[in-house]
């Protein structure tokens, strides 16, 4: 018998029940659409952080006290000296120290409580912050421990709405300030928010704060990040009479992260999640094989006289077992071709929905992730069709003939 003529008769079985072979289908379109849908967004979410690790610069490390991250830990274990050694290593471009601020900022009746930092200028380098207009904190401000600030682009939207803030002053906490620049709109890096941050001279802020340690330091390197932070960690273990020969980081009483390790851990977890959420998701192509092979037993039965006459003009074995493994075939290819549509589709609007609050986010379709729920949609078939077919191909023509 022609290969085509199993195919046809393969279609003809399918559509002489078509809502069937649809809720047959569903299974298989659900498992398909969701596999693709978190392939694709958890493929999106990497390639947004490494978008924003390379638009602001690859070399950043932050030295942190443990208490920063570490509930318990020492929050004043970083002081002013310390910056000034760190400035001092060949291996580091520029480093600035920061001091946060917990005060609310004020324009009349309108109140915000964005993150008050008091830095050097250079952290707006450090950082990749652009002015949008006015000018930056500079060297004359931090010598005078001038009352100036620059807001970002999103506290100035807050407080001042349509008016210019460049030549108004706020109040942070009882002082008052001198709004000298405003800067450009930047969206968030590594989900943290940089169109709300106050930026004060360090001078000013160490006043203001009464605080005599440092927050953070925050540093560029100068070629490699893993050499600069190496250098860092040694150097700050030798100032703090840290010993620490197995170079076991619970020991030390701060912490160097560089922006290349968040996105290592952040892209880790993201993959992890994006494998476990894809394989809860490929159980409904389970649930499908399994709702096709009870579908095709089924079929089987309705249609004995039908194999029966088959074989009794001439049909074999082999194109009774094609003709149903083709059927399962089909209706899981077509059940994750329409699957496939579906999550590409929600990915690409979810990921749309997901712009509007993150800024650059992009959908990256993955067509691994097409190929494999495809490939597993055509695999269940095969696997949940063969056990239906099999028995279709051993049915007796003459047993056939005679069922009712």
């Amino acid at each position: 018998m022609l290969l085509s003529d199993t195919l046809l008769l393969s279609l003809r079985g399918i559509l002489v029940n078509k809502n069937r072979a649809l809720l047959t289908m569903l299974g298989i379109i659900i498992g398909v659409a969701s596999v693709v849908l978190m392939v694709s967004l958890g493929n999106s979410f990497q390639q947004y952080i490494i978008s924003q690790v390379e638009s602001f610069g690859t070399k950043t490390i932050d030295v942190f006290p443990k208490g920063f991250e570490k509930f318990g830990g020492n929050l004043d274990s970083l002081i002013y000296d310390d910056f000034l050694a760190v400035q001092q290593l060949s291996t580091v471009e520029r480093v600035v120290p920061i001091i946060l601020v917990s005060k609310s900022v004020k324009f009349g009746k309108e109140e915000v409580s964005p993150l008050v930092m008091g830095s050097y200028q250079e952290i707006f380098g450090n950082y990749g912050l652009r002015l949008d207009h006015g000018r930056l904190l500079d060297r004359n401000d931090e010598d005078g421990a001038k009352s100036v600030a620059v807001v970002a682009h999103q506290t100035a939207e807050d407080l001042f709405g349509n008016l210019d803030p460049v030549g108004k002053k706020i109040t942070i906490g009882d002082s008052s300030f001198l709004i000298v620049g405003v800067l450009k709109g930047l969206g968030s890096f590594l989900l943290q928010d940089l169109d709300k941050p106050v930026f004060i001279p360090y001078s000013s802020a160490r006043v203001l704060s009464g605080q005599k340690h440092l927050s953070y330091m925050t540093l560029k390197a100068r070629s490699d990040t893993d050499l600069a932070k190496q250098d860092i960690t040694e150097l700050l273990r030798t100032r703090h009479k840290i010993k620490n020969p197995l170079n076991d980081p619970d020991r030390d009483d701060f912490i160097a992260r560089s922006a290349e390790q968040v996105t290592s851990i952040i892209n880790s977890v993201t993959l992890g999640l994006t494998v476990f959420l894809s394989l809860v998701a490929a159980i409904s192509l389970l649930v499908g094989g399994i709702g096709i092979m009870n579908i095709l037993l089924v079929s089987v039965t309705e249609r004995t006289r039908e194999i029966g006459l088959r074989k009794a003009v001439g049909a074999r074995r082999s194109d009774i077992l094609l003709q149903f493994l083709f059927e399962a075939v089909f209706l899981t290819l077509t059940g994750g071709a329409i699957g496939t549509a579906i999550g590409v589709f929600l990915g690409w609007f979810l990921s749309h929905i997901a712009a509007r609050f993150l800024g650059e986010f992009h959908f990256v379709l993955s067509l691994s992730a097409i190929l494999l729920a495809l490939v597993m949609a055509i695999g269940t078939g095969l696997t949940f069709g063969i056990v239906p077919a099999g028995r279709a191909a051993k049915l007796s023509p003459m047993e056939a003939l005679r069922y009712e």
